[in-house]
């Protein structure tokens, strides 16, 4: 009998399709179903949600969508479970979930990990002088969550204490697989090349489908788009672990999807900050052992820091957003009047109520080619769609916004058909604010079978830990040939923040294998 693990990860954000549990569950022979739910965004979502009702404030699709049809084939198969749906309030997920199984005459023993949740000592923060990691400015007055990115090791104690379901709050996303690893092979937290490896296994299927083929760069490849597998991770004790998806799903597991998702949002490669460990992925290989299956190796692990990552987010005015289609000759010239006239003719508007302009707007036209700049091919097209995008202080001036628009079809250029959606409505902007906060401030508790106990880390001594590879840079060669990067490389873009991140992945090339970060503010 095999002493590998197999986890299959089933949702990459909180909306993610209710079709990969199921294929999961029954046909990925998996040990462990693990779910990734948050972004700064859901937490401040969730953060509203539990102000309106105190019951709520979790992700329901967790319970309802992914749990609920499933409950019986999970107990069956001895499946255990990991998510980070308890969001704002994991009690309130967990009571919801105990009481849709009991409907289903089934018992599960779960327990919940609190104490990410730092909008209490919010008053505290503020006489620390605290200041935004990246822009230095204070703590807002308008905070709506803030929340600390926990680590695996609580996860970890909660499976240890015999939980057949794990619901936190805010933790790393990597967490979810991290955790089940440790307690399964009794790492310790100094085995720090262990905790890469378990780390990066993570990293690659915390993002659900996108390790097995979604939006790749080869997507022309693909199959079968409807039925998209999710990733499953089959870890050895040593750290080593094969990538895979379920057996008659569509998507594709290849160095090259993994290879995307490896690159994805880790900034730089070689020091990949997590709160169980620092990574170094700048020598990882990553081999074909057979269809639909990759083997990862080489990552190592470095001590981490003695802080958490704390991400809060803040209200910041109000934005609206108008998109109409515009027709006939010269359609990108008149949609581009059109859309300064209404933007001019709102703020002449506010000046009638006292109103300052706009804070900000953007105006573009979808069909012209604009994000092409001088490259743009097709600049005169008889079809465009018109957007506007706005952002005020004020939830009025929106409003006035919003009635403006209208007019164009009477006193604007012609062309101008229908407002997509009817007229906007103005919705509050949430603004990320980041900083770093001392772990020994920070109180973690896991609540498991009604008692609560209060979760301490071992010391990390950084025993452990090999040293990496010396990763060699190799310039480009020089030449007058002209690629497209898709047909050199392979990768993937995402955010941190308010930090554009672009992942690139050179492989199968003579003039160079690495694996690169840039980074644009």
């Amino acid at each position: 009998m095999s002493s590998n693990i197999r986890i299959g990860c089933a949702s990459g954000f909180w909306g993610d399709t209710a079709m990969s549990v199921p294929a999961l569950v029954h046909s990925g022979n998996i040990d462990y179903l693990v779910f990734d739910y948050l972004s700064e965004i859901t937490m401040s979502i969730l953060a509203k949600a539990k102000q309106k009702s105190p019951d709520m404030g979790y992700t329901p699709d967790f319970v309802h969508s992914a749990m609920a049809p499933n409950l019986h084939a999970i107990k069956e198969k001895k499946i255990r479970v990991v998510a980070n749906a308890g969001g704002i309030n994991p009690h309130a997920c967990a009571d919801a979930l105990r009481a849709v199984a009991k409907k289903q005459n089934l018992d599960f023993k779960i327990a919940v990990v609190t104490g990410d949740d730092l909008l209490p000592q919010l008053d505290l923060m503020k006489s620390l002088n605290i200041k935004d990691m990246d822009k230095g400015f204070p703590v807002p007055e308008n905070i709506h969550s803030m929340n600390a990115y926990l680590g695996a090791g609580p996860v970890a104690k909660a499976l240890d204490l015999g939980a057949d379901i794990v619901i936190t709050g805010r933790c790393v996303d990597s967490a979810v697989v991290l955790g089940p690893l440790i307690s399964k092979f009794k790492w310790s937290l100094n085995d720090l090349d262990k905790l890469a490896m378990g780390s990066l296994a993570g990293h690659l299927l915390e993002c659900g489908a996108q390790s097995a083929g979604g939006i790749h760069t080869d997507w022309h490849l693909i199959k079968d788009w409807h039925n998209m597998g999710f990733p499953i991770a089959e870890c050895q004790e040593n750290g080593e672990f094969t990538v895979s998806k379920p057996p008659n799903t569509g998507g594709m597991v290849t160095v090259g999807t993994v290879s995307e998702q490896l690159v994805y949002e880790i900034g730089d490669p070689a020091n990949y900050a997590l709160p169980d460990v620092l990574c170094d992925f700048t020598n990882v290989k990553l081999t074909q052992v057979r269809e639909n299956e990759v083997l990862v190796q080489g990552a190592k692990g470095k001590c981490p820091t003695d802080y958490y990552k704390v991400s809060a987010t803040f209200g910041d005015g109000f934005r609206a957003t108008a998109v109409c289609p515009v027709v006939g000759p010269r359609a990108s010239e008149k949609a581009i009047i059109t859309a300064k006239s209404i933007l001019q003719r709102s703020e002449n508007v506010f000046k009638l109520y006292g109103l300052k302009g706009f804070r900000q707007t953007h105006l573009e036209v979808l069909g012209a080619e604009q994000n092409y700049g001088k490259n743009a091919i097709n600049k005169n097209s008889r079809e465009v769609v018109m957007w506007i995008a706005v952002h005020h202080d004020k939830k009025e001036a929106i409003s006035l916004f919003s009635k403006e628009i209208a007019a164009a079809s009477t006193g604007g250029a012609p062309g101008f058909t229908t407002l997509i959606g009817g007229r906007p409505k103005a919705s509050p902007i949430l603004r990320l604010f980041s900083f770093l906060y001392p772990k020994n401030k920070v109180e973690i508790q896991i609540t498991c079978e009604g008692k609560t106990e209060k979760y301490i880390s071992e010391p990390i001594k950084a025993a452990n830990a090999s040293p990496a590879a010396e990763f060699k840079k190799v310039p480009l060669t020089k030449g007058t040939n002209t690629y497209r990067l898709e047909e050199l490389a392979y990768t993937r873009s995402g955010d941190k923040g308010d930090t554009n991140n672009i992942g690139i992945c050179f492989t199968n090339l003579n003039l160079s294998t690495g694996i690169y970060s840039l980074a644009n503010t």
